[in-house]
């Protein structure tokens, strides 16, 4: 098989809890079987997984990136009230360890979502991101995150704000705007406005999966996760999806 330059940034593992059933050891497999250079792992809030993930794609021959999935609060994350009607009163947001000091960062970051900004999740804001952004990347994620939010809510001049405000904590460069295609109705309008954002405000594109298993097959297992999760049955046709 000829090796893949294609790399997951957007995964999920058994520690984004009720949500995922990648298990790593499936994952790194599967990965180096690609040919695959690397593997990103991007947990809910949390870097449970951490230590396990980035010795087991070491031993497969597979280059590590630890990141994580952050809930991040619509304004400050002391702010405990639920004012803009969001699931979770949060936005997702990717954000990858580039080195050391990005890694150090990242773990500050989720440590502060629990300490200082939990409600309903861990939870951090704009203002810590500034504070924490040095050797980080973020992707504007799926469709909770707040660009994509914006745009599905056809606020465009918002989603335009926010996508420049994210450039600019995070740096030129550091900042990617993520087009996903799961054959979900919303993502082709999603992606359309942000190719239109990035060229107006010159921020980079990426393409991602929101992976969350590994196979076809474990489509079943996973819907089943997601009804434990929100408590919902596999009959209710506006369930989690």
């Amino acid at each position: 098989m000829k090796p893949s330059n294609f790399v997951h940034l957007h995964l999920h593992t058994p520690y984004s809890l009720l949500d995922s059933s990648l298990r790593q050891d499936a994952l790194f497999k599967r990965a180096a079987e690609f040919k695959m250079p690397a593997v990103a792992m991007t947990d809910h809030g949390n870097m449970f997984g951490a230590v396990e993930f980035y010795n087991g794609a070491k031993k497969h021959g597979l280059k590590p990136i630890i990141g994580c999935e952050v809930y991040v609060a619509p304004e400050s994350r002391h702010d405990k009230k639920d004012k803009h009607e969001l699931r979770d009163a949060s936005y997702h947001l990717i954000l990858l360890a580039q080195n050391e000091t990005g890694y150090k960062n990242l773990i500050k970051l989720v440590t502060k979502g629990y300490m200082e900004g939990f409600y309903y999740k861990p939870r951090i804001d704009k203002e810590l991101l500034a504070e924490l952004s040095n050797g980080l990347i973020a992707l504007s994620s799926c469709g909770r995150g707040e660009i994509a939010h914006n745009i599905n809510k056809e606020n465009i001049p918002r989603a335009i704000k926010i996508a420049d405000q994210y450039r600019d904590i995070m740096g030129q460069g550091n900042f990617f705007l993520e087009l996903q295609d799961h054959k979900m109705e919303y993502e082709e309008r999603i992606n359309k406005e942000l190719v239109k954002i990035g060229d107006k405000l010159s921020i980079p594109l990426v393409a991602t999966n929101n992976c969350h298993y590994l196979d076809r097959e474990d489509f079943h297992a996973h819907e089943t996760l997601l009804c434990l999760q929100t408590g919902k049955t596999m009959s209710d046709q506006y369930r989690m999806r």
